[in-house]
């Protein structure tokens, strides 16, 4: 089997931002217990920035948020992460490979084909490859923000058969248990809908960059991949053996969906930020989740937003539900035009609802 394990900044920093060492060494300890199992496993790691915190004498103070000073952060706190990582890992035989990546390595097919191999080609060699966004030289318009969406993604670059979101929390609850004590654990979830995305609520706590919603996210993300997502307590003990073995109460078990979509319409659906939007009528609306068409601009209503040949888009109906996106082969100064000129071809059109 192979598992890609996502662990976030709540569970390896402290409240300064210093790295919790006790924590990368029990997760590493269960990597272990998985590898000498036969499975092969990607480590995704927050904590970069967390990490350079205290090194940069911001420990105690709040957290830094203009975008420069988080990179100068990640830069310093990368290599700091990273000394932990294989010094736990060397403890149990185990070799780590750092692996930065951004958006585009999943956007641009060379970059992504090149981020397979490189990842498969670890694997092979025993190496447990350890992945992290490349904070210290993002752009800031185009990066992800945080390293559950990476890790779903990355789950579906390897055709990993199960992603582990490990958090602070036991797994999504039916209520903030901040201000619901009696919030339980939703222990199975099969279908996606908004009151769901409710309970997940927003982001979590000041030195992450998720929360449960982004986790939620990528699960989605991973479900479309088909892929068995797990979201659990990294305290938990055994937390990565139960998650495989499927141990009744280990977390929320997201189910992997029938429904599984290319990779190229995946990047489209996640990796690709969005800039407008597209509304349709309900002809239109109807014949584009039959499947099989592209979108017209004769079914086109209204747009906003400033957009080129090739950006994405979102696709609305009339009353504002977004159900779709795709890229558009019309910019935003080529609207409206001929009712048979297409907007948005079929083959860069998802649904998704």
């Amino acid at each position: 089997m192979i598992i890609v394990a996502k662990i976030g900044t709540s569970s390896l920093t402290d409240d300064s931002g210093i790295i919790r060492r006790d924590a990368i060494s029990k997760l590493c300890a269960e990597v272990a217990g998985l590898r000498e199992e036969g499975h092969s496993v990607v480590i995704v790691t927050s904590g970069a920035i967390g990490a350079g915190l205290p090194a940069l004498g911001f420990a105690g103070a709040d957290r830094p948020k203009d975008s420069v000073t988080l990179q100068a952060l990640s830069a310093v706190g990368q290599s700091r992460l990273m000394g932990v990582y294989d010094s736990e890992l060397s403890r149990h035989g185990l070799v780590p490979g750092q692996v930065l990546m951004a958006p585009l390595d999943f956007i641009e097919r060379r970059q992504y084909l090149q981020a397979r191999g490189t990842l498969n080609r670890l694997l092979e060699l025993g190496v447990v490859p350890v992945v992290n966004e490349n904070d210290a030289i993002a752009d800031d318009e185009i990066r992800f923000g945080d390293n559950d969406r990476i890790s779903a993604l990355v789950a579906q670059l390897i055709g990993a058969d199960l992603l582990v979101l490990l958090t602070d929390m036991p797994g999504l609850l039916s209520a903030d248990p901040r201000l619901d004590p009696n919030a339980t654990l939703i222990e199975e979830i099969v279908e996606f809908d908004k009151e769901l995305e409710a309970v997940a609520g927003g982001p979590g706590t000041a030195r992450g960059s998720g929360g449960m919603a982004s986790k939620l996210a990528a699960a989605k993300i991973a479900a479309w991949s088909g892929v068995r997502t797990v979201i659990a307590s990294a305290s938990r003990p055994d937390v990565l053996r139960d998650a495989v073995a499927g141990t009744a109460g280990v977390g929320t078990v997201v189910a992997s969906h029938d429904r599984q979509i290319p990779a190229r319409k995946l990047w489209i659906a996640f990796a690709v930020r969005s800039s407008g939007t597209l509304v349709v009528d309900d002809g239109a609306r109807r014949a584009l989740e039959r499947g099989g068409v592209s979108l017209l601009a004769a079914g086109l209503t209204a747009s906003s937003g400033d957009f080129v040949v090739d950006d994405a888009v979102e696709i609305a109906d009339h009353s504002g539900e977004v159900f779709g996106k795709g890229l558009v082969r019309v910019g935003s100064d080529g609207l409206p035009c001929s009712g048979s000129v297409v907007v948005v071809h079929a083959d860069d059109l998802v649904i998704l609802v």
